[in-house]
């Protein structure tokens, strides 16, 4: 399975989600440039810092690429935070923020407060048999979500986890826990 699945490696958390990756038995292909796509079936978007994830993924024809391969349906997505606001077709109160809208929700960035108002949170989550340890840090949500968009996770009555397709989003990290369901699950839905 090696060289199946890649981890944006712009910015942000990566090496978190490649070691994630690793204890399910895949050695991840970062993904700098376009090339590095070349026969991936899944790709995951890590968190960090939206605007520069999206600045760059533009720039290095990242982005173009991608939104091809998922709208074709080669290619799962899996973003987390700062990737889960990427993804997006609607970044409420940016709307010049480049983006690869290809999950049909408008996320608001920060939805939960600043970095020093990060938490973790037991999520019960649709089809797990136990909560997942969630830990969000300057976490989105999930606002308007189109009619192809199914609700995994909510807390408080928002959306935090959802899947339209292979597309898969979370606004809270799972990389940064030794649970490996999330992954497994998001590797399940790419065929792997």
């Amino acid at each position: 399975m090696r060289g199946v699945v890649g981890v944006l490696a712009l910015q942000g958390d990566f090496r978190e989600h490649k070691e994630a990756l690793r204890r399910l038995g895949l050695e991840a292909q970062e993904v700098r440039k376009r090339a590095h796509l070349e026969g991936l079936k899944a790709l995951v978007v890590p968190g960090g810092e939206s605007t520069t994830i999206g600045k760059l993924a533009r720039e290095y024809g990242i982005e173009e690429e991608v939104r091809r391969r998922v709208e074709e349906g080669s290619l799962a997505v899996f973003g987390t935070c700062a990737g889960a606001i990427w993804l997006a077709k609607e970044i409420l109160g940016y709307p010049e923020q480049p983006r690869l809208g290809v999950l049909d929700v408008a996320v608001e960035r920060n939805a939960f407060g600043r970095q020093v108002e990060s938490f973790e949170e037991e999520l019960p989550v649709r089809g797990f048999a136990e909560p997942f340890h969630a830990v969000f840090i300057r976490a989105p949500v999930f606002r308007r979500l189109g009619s192809g968009v199914e609700v995994l996770a909510e807390l408080d009555g928002l959306p935090v986890l959802v899947r339209q397709g292979k597309v898969l989003a979370s606004a809270f990290h799972p990389e940064l826990t030794t649970d490996p369901r999330l992954h497994r699950y998001f590797l399940e839905l790419a065929g792997l």
